[in-house]
Parts: C-alpha cells; structure tokens; sequence
C-alpha cells in the first residue's frame, strides 16, 4: 500500500511535468554526519583492494572495496538526509604538512554537502539508474586545466573545467591567487570571482563557517551504451542548444547535475605558517600539493522512484532536499551512522608520511 502510493505520487507528477524545462531548479543534499568513514577505497577505480590513497565518504552503511549499486541499496543506514537515498559519495582527503617538522595532520571536514541540480533541458530528466559510476577529476594530474580557472562546464565554449576550489575570505587583500600566475608554481585566479580559483589558494580561508572549499561539478549526460560502470567513458556535460538550455547527445540519458561543496576546518592550522609566501601547506592524500588534481566519485544507491519525484517536483533550493513534499520514507536525524575504516592503518594524528606511503609533488616540490 505504500510503495503503490509513492508510485502514484511519482506517476501523478512525471504527468503532469513536460518534457521541456525552461528554468533550473535545485535541492541541496545535506548529511547527518561529517562522514560514514575515511579509508583508502575507492571501489569504482580501484575495486577489490586498498585504493593508492584516502578517502572521505559519505552515504550509505554498505560501502566497502567492493560496493555496487545493489549493495549499497541494502545499506542498514545512510549518512544522507533523505532515506532512499543509500548512494556514496567520496573525495580525497585533506592533509596540513607542518613546514617546521615536515609531518602530515589530516585536516576534518568542516561540513560537505551535494547540490543536485535540474537544469532547463529539452530533454527530460531522470534518476540516476541503480549503480551508475561517476568520476570527475584526474587524480594523477598536477598541471593546471586548460581553460585556467574559469567555470566553463559547456564542451561548446571550450575546455571544461569541473574542479575548483574556493576560498572565503573577510579581505581579499592581498589575493588569494595572484593574478599573474600561470599555474605552473602557484594556483590561478577566476577573474570574475575573487573568492575561486583552481589550485591551492596561498592564503588562509577565514570568513565566518567557510573556510576552503573544494568544489566538484559532475556530469549530467549517461550514455547507456557505455554502461553503468565503463566510467571513462560514460559520462558527458550537456551543451546549450541556442535557447539557453542543456541538451545531452542523441540517446543519451540526462540525469541530475551533482555539485560537491566540501568545507575543510583549515582555520586550525592558521597560527601555523605564513600566506602570500609561495609555500602552501596543504596537500591532498595522493600527495598533490597544487590541489589540481581534486577529483570526485558517486555511486549511486538511489531509490529510483523516489528520486524522480524529487526531480519532477522539488524546488527546495538551500532549504534543503530533506523539505522536499513527498518523502515518503521520511528524513535521517540519526548522526550515528558510521562504519569502521575499511582498511586497517593509521589514517590521523601526526604522521611521517601519508597513508599508502605517498610522495609529495607538485610546484615546489617538483613533479610527480
């Protein structure tokens, strides 16, 4: 009785939704927890064993080396606020190197959340099929994107470039990138946002609940000839057609547009080096110090059903997902769902090296 009411709330709403959409509406998914655990897995490109390097996840209970789709389905809890959604999502993690004794501190998530957003489209979007793979970002890169830091995420106007980072500041002054870098031995500025750039800022993030910000914008076009787990391949940002619009190719599927918004308590550290000096110290957990290669995962657990309501009918915008009309199996308020890491290593606290014994590169410490 009530999966059938749940289907004729979704069946009612993709009725009555056209297929055009003239105008982007968006839900803001928010979690109960900083994280479900921190390890070295990555079971969409590394499966079955240790990942090179660590990281942060967040989702449902059933995540582990070798997650799918329906394993994640299954999870016993969700870290997500809106039950139905089991998905995981994960990034890497973040580490302050000390530039007095050369030891590693892992840096905690100040809070991350994950805008799902609904672009104008001639094309009608859906849920994300169960097990779909996403990645975005290149993990191995330590050279700037060639589009500099714009936001460009339309393949029509140019490079894309879907990973930046941002930082919150109460004076711009001075600049958080200079405006005459070219990348090769410090981060480079968005002309057009002071407060983002593509590396790593050379400043401290201070403004009030925003410290540095690692923002990771995931494709929305599914090419189902590739599949669901080809994720090289699989996945394509939509272009706009002329009429303002994003239109997928022909017989590819368009899907949500994930944005990670990941908040790191860098403001801990701030008493502890010198900004404006060319001498960052954090690093990500693959040993990048320029923050080029930032990258993201998504592995869908979602409820399908209900994931389309939300699409067809929720405009919730920063209030969040969790306000949307409709849930029908309700909202998480429980912050105790956390799972052990699933590799057994030191993963905080001073360390001598990262965890999966990585070299630092990158800028001033040299190539890879």
């Amino acid at each position: 009785m009530k999966l059938t009411l749940l289907a004729l709330i979704t069946s009612l709403s993709v009725s009555n939704a056209t297929i055009t959409k003239d105008k982007r509406t968006f839900a803001v998914l928010r979690f109960t927890n900083k994280q479900l655990t921190i390890g070295r897995a990555d079971p969409i490109v590394n499966p079955g064993g240790p990942s090179p390097h660590l990281h942060h996840v967040l989702g449902g209970s059933a995540f582990s080396v070798n997650a799918t789709g329906k394993d994640l389905q299954g999870s016993k809890c969700s870290t997500a606020k809106v039950k139905g959604d089991n998905s995981a999502y994960w990034f890497p993690s973040l580490f302050f190197r000390d530039p007095k004794s050369g030891k590693y501190e892992s840096v905690e998530i100040y809070y991350a959340q994950v805008y799902y957003f609904f672009e104008p489209t001639n094309d009608q979007t859906k849920a994300f099929p169960l097990g779909l793979n996403m990645v975005v970002g290149d993990a191995m890169t330590r050279s700037p994107p060639r589009g500099g830091a714009t936001g460009n995420l339309d393949p029509s106007k140019g490079p894309v470039n879907p990973v930046r980072w941002t930082c919150p500041r109460k004076t711009n002054v001075p600049p958080s990138w200079q405006a005459t870098s070219d990348g090769t031995k410090a981060g480079i500025p968005n002309t057009h946002n002071k407060a983002e750039g593509v590396g790593f800022p050379d400043a401290n993030c201070d403004e009030f609940a925003s410290p540095l910000r690692a923002d990771v914008h995931f494709p929305s076009c599914y090419n189902p000839d590739a599949g669901l787990t080809n994720f090289r391949t699989n996945m394509a940002y939509p272009t706009n057609t002329g009429d303002g619009r994003l239109d997928c190719p022909k017989g590819w599927i368009h899907v949500p547009h994930l944005f990670f918004e990941v908040y790191w308590n860098t403001p801990l550290f701030s008493n502890r080096w010198e900004p404006g000096k060319g001498k960052q110290p954090f690093v990500l957990a693959n040993g990048d110090a320029t923050g080029y290669s930032l990258h993201g995962d998504f592995l869908s657990g979602w409820d399908e059903s209900l994931l389309q309501h939300i699409i067809d009918t929720c405009d919730a915008g920063t209030l969040g997902m969790d306000k949307c009309s409709g849930l029908y199996y309700g909202v998480n308020n429980d912050d105790a769902c956390t799972i052990p890491s699933p590799v057994s290593e030191v993963i905080s606290g001073v360390m001598d090296a990262l965890p999966g014994n990585n070299p630092i590169s990158g800028w001033f410490y040299g190539p890879v």
